[in-house]
């Protein structure tokens, strides 16, 4: 017995913080139905890494074997950066036999909540060897100016 609620453990088991600022996962209301694929599913939610720099928040995302046209990223209601997309299922050929077919399809959507210090406005994306790349710059924040008062006496 976990002495986590279940209210802060996700369909992974992953704890989720529902007070967590940057958490915005999506509730999915086909979860744990038995009628979901595995492997759509393993696509569905992409891995995507997060790290803040002096400089930027990094997001980087694993999208083997799409193209950079078959993937969006958005910016909505000013904080919230949106990456999606969808990798379609292989077209059978009249005469082909598979023997097996292993690699996931359909579509993926993540969502983070940008923190106030984001340049939502300088946003820039690259995609290379099926890696997404968004870089956010941060507001440069400036150091107060610190002046010393002599104390007289």
């Amino acid at each position: 017995m976990s002495i986590i609620p279940s209210f802060f453990t996700n369909s992974n088991n992953r704890r989720s913080n529902i007070f967590d600022p940057f958490s915005l996962d999506l509730w999915d209301p086909f979860d744990g139905f038995p009628f979901s694929s595995s492997a759509t599913s393993a696509f569905a939610s992409t891995n995507i890494d997060w790290k803040e720099t002096d400089t930027a928040h990094v997001f980087k995302a694993d999208v083997p074997g799409l193209k950079k046209e078959e993937i969006k990223v958005e910016v909505e209601d000013d904080r919230a950066l949106q990456i999606s997309g969808e990798r379609n299922k292989e077209s059978e050929e009249k005469g082909d036999t598979w023997h097996r077919v292993e690699r996931s399809s359909g579509k993926f959507m993540r969502r983070f909540r940008l923190p106030e210090n984001a340049k939502v406005e300088q946003v820039k994306a690259a995609m290379e060897n099926g890696v997404l790349t968004v870089t956010v710059p941060k507001v440069e924040v400036k150091k107060p100016d610190v002046k010393a008062i002599q104390i007289d006496g």
